[in-house]
């Protein structure tokens, strides 16, 4: 299994979003780490084909994703970070839509949904509305409906925003759990949600990827004894802003 990133290139008018960014990718949970403005949610978007590159390419096992179509879409789980939700929807529908909206057959349905929902520990809240639910449920749920029919390629766009200490470990623990046998991409600006979980930190700074290596690896590099201290390294206080 292999997500390949060749020479990806992004522009809005005069401005670069992604330069030439290159990257190979198999099994585990890459975090994305950057500041807002720094090419995350572009990338993320031509993953996830909401947006077309400019150049460069992008191969799920060998196959351009632009032609891939529907066998690509099966393997591709996203959780966006704004939540939009409808407040009206019990847990369960939400689901049950998610899973309707990926072909899943409705005679698998029914144990999917208990599948997902029991591994972000929300079994239990299925049939309360959307509107009872906590900031850090809302993003479970989010987490469950990107799962939901096993994809083998997960995008997480800040899926801690906003959350209490306390959900944020259980977000961050249910990521760590489902990560081996699929590529994770958990892109944040926030250090500490990937401290735990990341194979690799890949760190993007105005379109291009300025640093790729296991923590313990950019530590040494840096000279510093965090990944924290490698961030204030890489980015200036006005970017960590």
């Amino acid at each position: 299994m292999n997500l390949s990133i060749k020479n990806l290139s992004k522009s809005y008018g005069k401005n670069k979003a992604l330069d030439n960014v290159s990257l190979e990718l198999s099994c585990g949970t890459y975090a994305l780490l950057g500041p807002n403005g720094a090419g995350k949610s572009t990338l993320m978007n031509i993953l996830t084909l909401g947006l077309k590159q400019d150049s460069g390419s992008v191969m799920w096992n060998d196959t351009d994703i632009n032609k891939a179509g529907c066998s690509y879409r099966e393997i591709l789980g996203f959780m966006p970070q704004q939540q939009g939700l409808y407040d009206g929807f019990r847990g369960v529908d939400f689901l049950n839509y998610i899973a309707s909206l990926k072909d899943i057959p409705k005679r698998q349905t029914k144990s999917e949904v208990e599948r997902v929902a029991n591994s972000v520990n929300l079994s239990d809240r299925l049939n309360d509305r959307l509107s009872a639910y906590s900031g850090g449920m809302k993003q479970r749920i989010l987490l469950a409906g990107a799962i939901i029919g096993n994809p083998k390629l997960v995008i997480l766009d800040e899926p801690t925003a906003g959350l209490d200490p306390k959900e944020r470990v259980r977000v961050r623990e249910a990521v760590k759990a489902m990560s081996e046998d699929k590529i994770i991409i958990l892109a944040t600006h926030v250090v500490s949600d990937i401290e735990s979980i990341a194979k690799e930190v890949i760190m993007l700074k105005k379109g291009v990827i300025v640093a790729k290596a296991p923590q313990q690896q950019l530590c040494e590099e840096y000279s510093v004894n965090s990944l924290e201290e490698v961030y204030m390294n890489v980015f200036t206080e006005e970017e960590r802003q």
